[in-house]
């Protein structure tokens, strides 16, 4: 029998879904007999103090109409006040006290402009309640039953908001021991073990019903989920009420980066138009066009190929000076210091949302271990000991955090995940290599046909660019998605015991994975593609008569730009964009199809009016955030580790993420089922890989000015071999001498139509001229511009590196504001203990001095002592909270 928990309709409830293939008859009697008829599954939770009902099944009209249907069972799972007081104290859950305190009001000038503030964006901020900074704000206090005075509970029902209701019984499936269910632990168990089919919460309603009612759900999507609001803020903390902390951080952190992409923006806007403003006064690119110059470049290829002019190549001389220009190089700069502070201000703006969402402080919740790992140690208890260990292990299940060594999975029982692991994320490193190297092949080949023809010959460099990014680009997409559900696999059969390891390794291999994929085709062009060609007469062949590729006259830094944009915007226009869109809407209408040929799944008046469980039903379920942030990490990485090539990068980031926030609020409110409310204080792992994205930027930026780009050869051109201290002459500067007579036989230009006699040609290197001692050897300028370009990657990341600390010692992590607020609280808090512990003893003195004898003195202390506590129930309380660790 498979059952599936569905969460929270009403406050403190949840549902329990299940596919029962019997009849009717069978089911009723389910619905009467609870306790005995379904004794193999019941579930374990009536002990942890939660109460459950069977639902009627879906396809039912009333009693045995249907007979012979199949259908699905839902059963109510409510949390009393009691186990939602139990389980607070038991998660530290803060809760608001009956203290209100001021917030400190910044200072005059910042205030005023604070305010100034306020009233120009106010058209920009959504309708929704309690949107604005309050200046009061209560004093938090983990929950306490001993301490229920010190809160303002004025209703039970409503004290513990939704998220902390569905949180609290989520926790209770979590770790409740199911004994007869295999010896599993929690409802995670029973889903992996196919007991169970889901488990989440409900909605709060309906996003798009028609009337005046509203709910959070509604008002998120009118708010914050649909496109036609995109130039509106955010409601951070409606999104943190109703999907909990976790997702509530994610979506702040997307906010922040796409607002800070704005500045970086308009510089790289500025960058480029820049380049556009000085194209005309760019010496070499003159120089490169000028026809009078007449330089004869050796043929392209063997054979089939001509000596061509240089001026041929004008249009891409051009057009490479709009990104390498020496604004790229304050850019880089630029950008190195926006990561820098971009991960400042996301600290301290976590900081604040921490304060104000009672984050602060928070210790890590205890996780329990996952099913595989269970299943995995009973195997290994099998093979080590009889049937009765085995049991006695089921039975301390709940006790699994002092297991003992024996109990646990040793590096040796891992050691055989661990060497797949190994040799698997190395093998798909070498096939990710090697199909890069399989499109260089392609660009070589294909340049060469193309050559042969008279017709393709002049657009040979354009076509085999295009069609080789465009290659480039399917094969990422395809390999993104192997590489995701095989980093899921190898995660897999490494067994981590908690849910957090599992997520943080998970995260690990898939970047490592995705990274390579992304970006490898990238570093080829910018740091090997021309490094390892050869020269006229000895060149370096990929195969016999293929040559390795050559850049482009202007250099490989247009073509590095071509590569970037197009990779980039196409992974955001069709993976992140169409795939999110297109996928989920096909998946909906194959379940709707589904549904409608199943008969006798729902009967007429069901569908027309169909409960929020039927609906939540028909949602995907939810998958974890890793999907979201490993798509803007990636983005970030092709926003600062080639900017100094691509300029605009930030602007296609901005414009997708603008779209990219409303459609991922969309996607959360209307087409995935409720996730259960995480509470965590920070963004975990992924902060790190971005620091190190950050770091990394700096180093590859600094490579890609000093190598790819012609920046360094110009400056040492310009201040040491050039007569005037200008640029003139600099590409004659950078072409090397070749006696066309030295060309190796059968390599030599077919029926040559070049217009004058060749006795010399020219190739873009720094070698001897034929008549020096030691021809074709490296010249001198060669080694002053590679040494300086090595001395400007040393001086570039260590100035950059410095800037970067200086900055982050700059901006303190915690903002001042709130660091004094944390500190008014803590006094706040005592003082407000103090009051209320002295209050609570006048009391018992004055109903001690009334009370007329010494036991009724003490029966009446007693009373007001229990009054005070807000407790009605001792009893049951006390015998619930001495049960709460064996839940």
């Amino acid at each position: 029998m498979e059952i599936a928990i569905y969460g929270l309709m009403a406050p403190g409830e949840s549902w329990v879904h299940s596919d029962i293939f019997q009849n009717v008859f069978t089911i009723s009697r389910a619905l009467l007999v609870w306790g005995s008829h379904l004794l193999h599954s019941t579930p374990p939770w009536p002990a942890a103090g939660l109460s459950v009902q069977l639902g009627s099944p879906r396809g039912w009209s009333e009693g045995l109409a249907w007979s012979k249907s199949q259908g699905s069972i839902f059963v109510r799972i409510h949390a009393p006040w009691q186990v939602l007081a139990r389980e607070a104290e038991f998660l530290k859950i803060k809760v608001p006290t009956k203290k209100m305190y001021e917030i400190k009001s910044e200072g005059s000038i910042a205030k005023k402009f604070n305010e100034i503030l306020k009233r120009l964006s106010s058209p920009l901020k959504p309708r929704v309640p309690d949107h604005n900074d309050n200046k009061m704000k209560n004093l938090s206090y983990p929950f306490s039953r001993e301490k229920m005075y010190l809160y303002n509970i004025q209703d039970k029902d409503t004290f513990f908001d939704n998220a902390t209701r569905s949180r609290i019984v989520h926790e209770i499936l979590k770790r409740t021991a199911c004994s007869r269910a295999n010896n599993t632990m929690g409802i995670n168990s029973l889903i992996a073990n196919n007991i169970y089919e889901a488990a989440y919460p409900l909605h709060d309603g309906e996003y798009d019903s028609p009337g005046d009612d509203m709910n959070d759900r509604k008002l998120l999507y009118q708010e914050w989920a649909r496109y036609g609001v995109f130039y509106k803020f955010q409601p951070i903390d409606l999104i943190r009420k109703y999907f909990g902390e976790k997702i509530g951080l994610y979506f702040a952190w997307l906010g922040l980066y796409t607002s800070f992409l704005i500045p970086s923006s308009v510089i790289g806007v500025i960058v480029f138009l820049y380049g556009c403003a000085t194209i005309e006064e760019d010496i070499p690119s003159k120089e490169m066009c000028d026809q009078q110059n007449a330089f004869t470049m050796c043929p392209l290829c063997d054979k089939s190929c001509d000596y061509w002019n240089l001026s041929s190549a004008c249009g891409t001389a051009r057009a490479s000076h709009l990104f390498d220009n020496p604004a790229t190089v304050f850019f880089s700069i630029f950008m190195a210091l926006w990561a820098t502070m971009f991960l400042e201000n996301w600290k301290r703006l976590q900081m604040r949302l921490g304060y104000f969402w009672d984050l602060t402080g928070i210790e890590e919740e205890q996780e329990h271990s996952r099913p595989e790992y269970e299943t995995r140690v009973r195997e290994k208890m099998l093979k080590e000991s009889d049937k009765s260990v085995v049991q006695k292990l089921g039975a301390n299940t709940t006790e699994s955090e002092d297991e003992d060594d024996e109990d646990k999975l040793t590096w040796k029982d891992r050691f055989p995940g661990y060497l797949m692991n190994f040799a698997s994320i190395l093998f798909m490193i070498a096939l990710t290599f090697s199909i890069v190297f399989g499109v260089i092949v392609y660009r070589i080949t294909t340049a060469a046909a193309l050559s042969l023809n008279k017709a393709t010959r002049s657009n040979v460099r354009v076509t085999v660019t295009a069609t080789a990014v465009i290659i480039n680009l399917v094969v990422i997409l395809i390999l993104d998605e192997i590489y995701g559900a095989v980093a899921k696999w190898l995660t897999k059969i490494e067994v981590p015991k908690t849910e957090q390891t599992f997520e943080e390794r998970l995260i690990l291999k898939a970047f490592l994975l995705k990274f390579v994929n992304a970006y490898s085709p990238i570093f080829y062009v910018a740091f090997f593609k021309g490094r390892f060609v050869g020269r006229p007469g000895s060149y370096v062949y990929v195969f016999d008569g293929y040559r390795m590729e050559e850049c482009a006259p202007g250099g490989c830094l247009m073509e590095l730009c071509i590569q970037l944009s197009i990779i980039m915007l196409g992974k955001q226009l069709i993976q992140n964009n169409i795939f999110e869109i297109g996928v989920p809407k096909l998946k909906k209408l194959f379940r709707k199809l589904k549904d409608e040929t199943e008969p006798g799944e729902t009967d007429s008046a069901h569908s027309k009016h169909p409960e929020q469980w039927d609906l939540d039903y028909s949602l995907e379920p939810y998958t974890g955030l890793t999907p979201e942030y490993m798509e803007m990490i990636i983005q970030f990485g092709f926003v600062t580790l080639f900017v100094a090539s691509f300029p605009l990068a930030p602007v296609f980031a901005l414009l997708n993420n603008v779209i990219e926030v409303r459609l991922d609020a969309k996607k959360f409110v209307t087409e995935l089922r409720r996730p259960d409310a995480v509470r965590t204080k920070d963004i975990g792992i992924w902060f790190d890989i971005l620091s190190g994205i950050g770091k990394f930027s700096v180093i590859i930026n600094a490579f890609v000015i000093a190598v790819t780009s012609d920046f360094i050869p110009r400056l040492v051109y310009q201040y040491t071999y050039s007569h005037n201290g200008t640029l003139h002459g600099f590409v004659n500067h950078t072409l090397s001498f070749f006696n066309v007579s030295q060309l190796k036989e059968g390599t030599q230009p077919e029926n040559s139509q070049f217009d004058r006699e060749v006795q010399f040609c020219r190739f873009k290197d720094y070698r001897e001229p034929p008549w020096a001692p030691n021809p074709y050897e490296f010249s001198k300028q060669y080694w002053s511009v590679l040494s300086a370009r090595l001395a400007f990657v040393i001086i570039f990341q260590n100035l950059v590196m410095f800037l970067s600390v200086l900055v982050d010692w700059m901006i303190p992590d915690i903002p001042t504001d709130i660091s004094d607020q944390i500190k008014k609280e803590k006094s706040l808090l005592v003082d407000f203990f103090l009051k209320e512990e002295h209050e609570k003893l006048k009391v018992m003195d004055e109903l001690a001095q009334r009370s007329q004898g010494g036991g009724q003195h003490s029966r009446r202390s007693r009373a007001a002592s229990s009054a005070l506590s807000g407790w009605s129930q001792p009893g049951s309380l006390a015998s619930s909270g001495s049960q709460h660790t064996n839940v």
